[in-house]
């Protein structure tokens, strides 16, 4: 299922389905509105955007209640995440999938957003956007790497090859083709054994890690999780992006190699997903031909109408 592709004058909603946007972050949303409205794009904001009923985020029914919203008002275009958090988990059951499969839209975010993102794409087989938040646009030019990729995929709808911002490496060569979900480690971790979780049979799985709060032992812990569960007998490939963690002794692609040594899929490291860090756009739940001998990953088919 394939959402429309963003136009100029489209109305973007955005929403908080984690943490809300606290004071001190409302200067970077600003920021961030500046940077789509310099798009052509105009905003919508939720009604929960700056709610913290909780005293650390709105109640799972407020923030499903601005998805849903969001999804049927005809006027809104596209779905952004103001910013991440870590609890989006608890509204994915008050969600109207069926709602969504007859008012396919873009929805879009990073980091905790990977949970709805791919519970999206689970339950309706829409197509859902990976890259950055509102509020992390308050860092970017109108001349970013960032910018161009999201105008290139979003509006012109453009697929083929993903465009390069850093020095792609192989970590274990091959090519391979299959459909493209995943994330942020720590929140796939948590769609693991639930409706939420997308079919990983013969799919490119995607992996990024937070370093603020995953630590490389928690990525050791966490892969040997995945690993634990079957996730990598079942996946053609992995893609792992940026981490800002790295040490000069230890890397991210070190400890995911030491797990993963005796697999034979193709297995290749960039910097142009993740955080702290210029994203491309990835599309979830489309078919993708990743070759880690030559360091390239291509979309397929058709991501917009």
């Amino acid at each position: 299922m394939l959402a429309n592709r963003l136009k100029v004058g489209d109305t973007i909603g955005i929403i908080s389905p984690s943490t809300p946007v606290t004071e001190n972050r409302k200067e970077a949303l600003d920021k961030g509105i500046k940077f789509l409205n310099e798009l052509g794009l105009k905003v919508q904001l939720g009604k929960y955007v700056f709610q913290n009923t909780l005293g650390y985020s709105a109640t799972k029914e407020e923030k499903a209640e601005d998805i849903n919203q969001m999804f049927s008002d005809k006027t809104v275009k596209a779905i952004f995440s103001s910013k991440g958090g870590e609890n989006s988990f608890t509204c994915l059951k008050l969600i109207d999938y069926e709602a969504i499969k007859k008012n396919p839209k873009i929805i879009y975010g990073i980091s905790d957003a990977t949970i709805y993102l791919n519970a999206i794409y689970a339950k309706t087989g829409m197509i859902t956007f990976h890259q950055s938040d509102v509020v992390s646009f308050s860092e970017l030019n109108q001349d970013s790497f960032e910018k161009c990729d999201l105008v290139l995929r979003l509006m012109d709808g453009k697929i083929g090859t993903f465009q390069k911002n850093s020095n792609w490496k192989s970590l274990k060569s091959g090519e391979t083709e299959g459909i493209i979900v995943g994330g942020n480690i720590k929140a796939m971790i948590n769609l693991l054994n639930t409706e939420y979780m997308p079919d990983l049979t013969d799919k490119i799985l995607f992996l990024e890690a937070y370093a603020k709060s995953t630590p490389l032992e928690l990525i050791d812990c966490y892969l040997a999780v995945l690993k634990y569960h079957g996730v990598f007998d079942k996946i053609n490939g992995l893609w792992i992006g940026y981490y800002k963690g790295d040490t000069e002794t230890v890397k991210f692609e070190d400890v995911v190699i030491n797990n993963l040594k005796e697999y034979h899929f193709p297995l290749l490291k960039c910097n142009d997903f993740g955080h702290n860090c210029e994203n491309v756009v990835i599309p979830i739940g489309a078919k993708v031909k990743l070759d880690a001998t030559n360091c390239q990953v291509e979309i397929l088919e058709k991501i917009l109408e």
